[in-house]
Parts: C-alpha cells; structure tokens; sequence
C-alpha cells in the first residue's frame, strides 16, 4: 500500500487520523519533494483524515558523533517536511541500546543537547518531537521521565508505546507516563517480562480518563496475520471501551 492507499483505507474504517510515519514514504531517509507533500496533505484533508504525527528511526545512543549529526540531520529534515503536510508531532528514539564500555547517564550527557538541538528546530516549524518509550535505549518509564525533564520543554514530550514496557507492570508504567503523554502507539498487547497478554482496553481507558489525556490515540499492530483484520479487529476493541 502507499500512504495514499492508507489515506483511502482510514477512510472506509472512519478514522479521524493517520500517523504517517516518514519510513513508509518513498526514498526515506530522504524527503520527498514539496509536491508529494502537498499532494498528500490535500488526500487527507478531502478524506477527513487528520495527518497527526509522522516518525523517523535514529539512534542518538551510537558513540559515533558523526553518525549522531547525520541522524539530527534527518530530524530535522522530516521536522521540516512534518510542517508541510501537516503533522503536529514527530516521534523519535533514544537509541538501540546502552553501547558498550558506557552507561546510562554518560550516553546522555551527548543525547541531551542533541534532543534540546532537535527540539529548539521543532519549536521553530510548529511541530512537537515525542520520544517514543521502545524497550531499547531506555526500557521504563522512570528512565523515559528521566529524558524528557532533562530536556526540559514544552515542545517535547512522550509518545506512549503500550507493548514496549517490559520491565515492570505495564498498566503502571503506563499510568507514570501518561503526564507527559503527547501521542500514542496502543498496541493488541502489552508484556510481563517475556510474557506476551493481550491488552485491557477498559484499564487503558480508566488510565487515560483519570489523567484527563484528550489528544489522539494511533494504534498499532504487530506480529502475524493479515494486517487489515488485525486492525479492523484492534480499532473494534477501541471503540467498543471509547
């Protein structure tokens, strides 16, 4: 599918939004032209489908300075792209994984400024970054919190990703995180250590309504099976709890 065909299919589904994350348009990681941008933004728009977000893979986490610059690059690039479609939020990583011979806090005494460099660009197009909590880099949520009050702006919060909090109780993780909460990825499952259970749609509610979030709620499905059931039945069970 294009984002196009996405467009078309949201539509059929009566979705009122679509993250258009920038690794499903074509030549990532390099940004289209301004035509394929604007021609989207107007599928969208005579659609009734808002574009929220949109996202990009870096890895702020590698010791390599240069390969950091060329991803704050990228950022940037897709924080400028995101202004012209119409994406509200950019969601970005921390990086795959603690590298070795380094700790935690020694990686973000580079990835801090790199974040606050990001987001200073971000404030400047209109366009929020959310950093996405993806069981890499930064596995809890004290450890997300930790990244976002370090970076310290009101640009710049947490895109809440359900199935990635492995470490401790997910629907409390959740509930920590839910404060700095801009966007989402709700997923068909959330995991207790290796342990995959399905998701309690009505303990995600009781959370969300609790902290007053009003924004929007992207799903997202993983795993085997065919991809358009998998949503039909995920947005299903959303909408039988919302």
């Amino acid at each position: 599918m294009t984002l196009y065909d996405v467009i078309d299919y949201c539509a059929s589904l009566d979705f009122d939004g679509l993250d258009a994350t920038a690794y499903y348009f074509p030549g990532y990681p390099q940004v289209p032209d301004d035509a394929y941008l604007y021609n989207l933004k107007k599928k969208a728009f005579l659609n009734g489908i808002t574009v929220n977000g949109t996202g990009v893979k870096n890895d702020f986490a590698v010791p390599d300075a240069e390969r950091r610059k060329n991803d704050i690059q990228m950022v940037k690039n897709w924080i400028e792209a995101a202004e012209k479609f119409g994406a509200a939020v950019i969601r970005i990583f921390t990086g795959y994984q603690i590298p070795e011979g380094y700790s935690f806090d020694q990686v973000l005494e580079w990835m801090i400024p790199e974040m606050q460099e990001c987001v200073e660009h971000a404030k400047n197009h209109g366009v929020l970054i959310g950093l996405q909590n993806h069981n890499d880099f930064a596995k809890t949520a004290a450890e997300t919190i930790k990244i976002v009050e370090a970076v310290n702006s009101e640009w710049f919060g947490v895109i809440l990703d359900t199935g990635s909090l492995r470490t401790l109780d997910p629907y409390e993780e959740i509930a920590r995180l839910l404060p700095y909460a801009i966007s989402w990825q709700l997923k068909e499952s959330v995991w207790y250590g290796e342990k995959e259970i399905p998701v309690d749609m009505e303990k995600i509610k009781n959370i969300i309504d609790s902290g007053g979030y009003r924004g929007f709620l992207p799903i997202e499905t993983l795993g085997e099976g065919d991809p358009k059931q998998k949503i039909e039945n995920l947005i299903s069970s959303v909408r039988k709890h919302f």
